[in-house]
């Protein structure tokens, strides 16, 4: 059977998600002005409802197909670890491109409640896809995702004009290794990029005795189907699981339409997407979302 890739579809090719037709449509999604504020001043905004409970199931049952390694598309993943944790003791799924190979995955993408707040948080500009991820820890064995910034990962694209969303496929608490967040490290400027599965307090290292000082994590506990913003200068982590309930989770991450390559190098690990220099990012990989109005 013919491996079908769904990256050739720039629109959603299933029933799964409400699809908006209009902009009032979308409006139903629009976060409030006391979110966007929130976001700005400390860096995320928290709790925002993105999937219904019967798009959880379905999700968590194509999860649970794509995970395995013999899977006859796993060649479309950009990365797949079934262990990227430093710890052998511990285990951390960690995939990108999963978008090409499932309907629930790949319409994930156009989900009107997704894609309304990210446009917002991104000053009201068109979006456009960059890479999905998923994230998982099984119970009682679940390693961390050490403190990091995503867009130390992403500094081959400029502007900076990213937005990451984390979105829970079980009920994400402090016991089972939620999201951590440092509110208002997004103004401390651009850090080292170091290992996600390595130290967990590795990036600290690389701060000011005064911004040491500030590290007050909140975690961010979430029940499924919900949904946190940040910024990509954001340093967050997670914990390791050693609850007896997995925590599972779907990352979304886009930049505003115009976003441009800045180098000739391949653009994705993993892949031999390339884009040349100067020229802004579309195409096959990188689909626009949502087209803001004018």
């Amino acid at each position: 059977m013919a491996i079908r890739d769904l990256a050739d579809f720039h629109e959603p090719v299933s029933n799964i998600f409400a699809k908006a037709l209009t902009e009032a449509d979308y409006q139903a999604f629009s976060l409030s002005k006391e979110q966007i504020e929130h976001f700005e001043e400390f860096g995320y905004v928290t709790n925002v409802k993105i999937l219904e409970e019967d798009q959880v199931d379905t999700l968590r049952e194509q999860l649970d197909e794509i995970t395995d390694q013999d899977h006859p598309a796993n060649d479309l993943f950009y990365e797949f670890h079934s262990n990227q944790s430093e710890d052998p003791d511990t285990v951390l799924f960690h995939s990108l491109g999963h978008w090409r190979i499932t309907e629930g995955f790949h319409d994930a993408l156009w989900n009107p409640a997704f894609v309304k707040p990210a446009s917002q948080l991104l000053g009201d500009k068109s979006v456009r896809f960059w890479h999905d991820q998923l994230f998982c820890k099984p119970a009682g064995h679940g390693g961390v995702v050490a403190w990091h910034q995503d867009y130390s990962y992403w500094i081959r694209t400029v502007p900076m004009q990213h937005l990451t969303c984390w979105i829970g496929l079980d009920d994400a608490t402090t016991e089972n290794g939620c999201l951590n967040y440092v509110p208002g490290s997004h103004r401390w400027g651009l850090l080292e990029r170091l290992e996600l599965g390595g130290e967990m307090d590795a990036l600290f290292d690389q701060l000011s005795d005064e911004q040491q000082a500030q590290i007050k994590p909140v975690p961010m506990e979430l029940k499924k189907g919900h949904a946190c913003f940040h910024h990509p200068l954001m340093i967050h982590g997670s914990f390791a699981n050693k609850s007896d309930r997995s925590r599972r989770a779907l990352v979304l991450n886009v930049f505003a339409d115009g976003t441009a390559s800045d180098t000739d190098d391949v653009m994705l690990r993993g892949t031999e997407i390339s884009v040349p220099k100067g020229e802004a990012l579309g195409g096959k990989f990188f689909p626009l979302l949502y087209n803001a109005p004018s």
